[in-house]
């Protein structure tokens, strides 16, 4: 009976949200980069903050990217593909990003991607909170939203950098599988130059 309980909670639940999703407009699938510049190339950029805001544009090909964008969502709903179509089933957020009782994301999203489905998968898998949602928004509005410890899960920029060089949730941006364009560069890269960008001064462009 509980557990019956429980799923009829989670059907109103997503029914409930799904009536305030409906009328979300989907949103623009922003152009995708095919490559990534490295450090060295910032290098003859003599002063500091043109350096840094050039680093900063360079790691926003991969910030603005639809495997990034994804788990950013505004509202409820995550987006999924190139295209960035909202979620298919219709999933919403949830307590903790996780998705509805009864709905979790862990219920189709495994260890690591199931190919024969085409279904992603990480032992993180997950959306980003209310507060880091990224699409929308103009580089220079995410990158002041990266800096505020209020809005990035209270990191400082010693721990943005490990999460962007290291975190193994986004390093599957650049294994996506299936037919999903990998992130430009490699991780590695992406996080020498988050890191060459927060060195610098951690500019924001305007």
């Amino acid at each position: 009976m509980i557990a019956r309980v429980a799923g009829l909670s989670a059907l109103l639940a997503l029914a409930v949200a799904g009536a305030g999703i409906a009328a979300d407009k989907e949103p623009a699938a922003p152009p995708m980069a095919k490559t990534l510049r490295p450090v060295s190339d910032f290098a003859g950029i003599k002063d500091s903050k043109k350096r840094s805001l050039a680093l900063f544009a360079e790691v926003g090909k991969v910030i603005q990217h639809p495997r990034c964008l994804n788990c950013h969502p505004v509202g409820e709903r995550p987006t999924q593909t190139d295209a960035m179509r909202p979620h298919m089933p219709l999933v919403v957020r949830g307590d903790g990003g996780i998705g509805a009782t009864g709905m979790r994301c862990t219920t189709c999203h495994h260890e690591k991607n199931y190919e024969p489905a085409g279904v992603p998968g990480n032992p993180k898998w997950m959306l980003a909170p209310p507060e880091m949602a990224w699409v929308g928004k103009s580089l220079g509005q995410i990158c002041e939203q990266i800096k505020d410890p209020n809005r990035n899960g209270g990191k400082d920029m010693a721990q943005l950098v490990h999460h962007m060089a290291e975190d193994e949730l986004v390093g599957w941006g650049w294994n996506p599988g299936g037919k999903r364009t990998p992130a430009p560069g490699t991780q590695a890269q992406f996080g020498a130059l988050f890191k060459a960008w927060a060195d610098s001064g951690a500019q924001c462009p305007k």
